[in-house]
């Protein structure tokens, strides 16, 4: 991925930061009030780069995020003003999964990203002892490079976890590595 692309999506990522600064509560506890899930400093191969939390509706959102060498990973906490039923195979975790893919789809492309692509189907990936509905997205940025996104979602303890993986090809990232990055930080996070 060229440096555009990369520069694209810290931007993206930046302004989604900024913009839930910009509501958030004043802060945002380490270990997750609902969940209980701890999002300490080291979460497997991951450091912590920061936490926020903003309302939606009835609800909050937690947002976590980490960095894995060159890879960025995101942790969403939330329960959208309902309860949660636990795994990924629910009509619940499957509705709000097919939302979160048109969403992010929507952003990229309007952030300039092109030549956009996804499996029509998605996958259920297991990392640890917990099961995910994911996929694997990438787009290109008109002369630059590819980079890719994978999305987990699940219900856990009568919320949704989104965990988003985001990585660029010129950096010499794969799926593989994403999901050896992913089976560390998961493990170590939903013990």
């Amino acid at each position: 991925m060229s440096r555009r692309l990369a520069s694209l999506l810290a931007s993206l990522l930046l302004a989604i930061v900024a913009a839930s600064a910009a509501i958030a509560q004043p802060s945002t506890p380490s270990v997750h009030p609902g969940t209980r899930l701890n999002f300490a400093a080291t979460v497997g191969p991951a450091q912590f780069v920061r936490a926020s939390s903003y309302p939606v509706g009835r609800s909050t959102v937690y947002v976590y995020q980490y960095l894995a060498g060159r890879m960025h990973l995101s942790v969403d906490v939330y329960d959208g003003g309902r309860r949660v039923p636990a795994g990924s195979d629910n009509p619940t975790v499957i509705s709000q999964f097919n939302e979160e893919v048109t969403a992010i789809e929507r952003s990229l492309k309007s952030q300039g990203v092109t030549n956009f692509e996804r499996p029509a189907v998605p996958s259920l990936c297991t990392y640890g002892a917990t099961s995910f509905r994911c996929i694997v997205m990438s787009g290109h940025i008109q002369g630059g490079g590819r980079g890719f996104s994978k999305l987990l979602l699940t219900g856990f303890r009568d919320h949704f976890v989104k965990i988003r993986a985001d990585w660029q090809h010129s950096d010499g990232l794969t799926v593989t590595n994403a999901d050896q990055a992913l089976q560390g930080f998961v493990t170590a996070l939903m013990r």
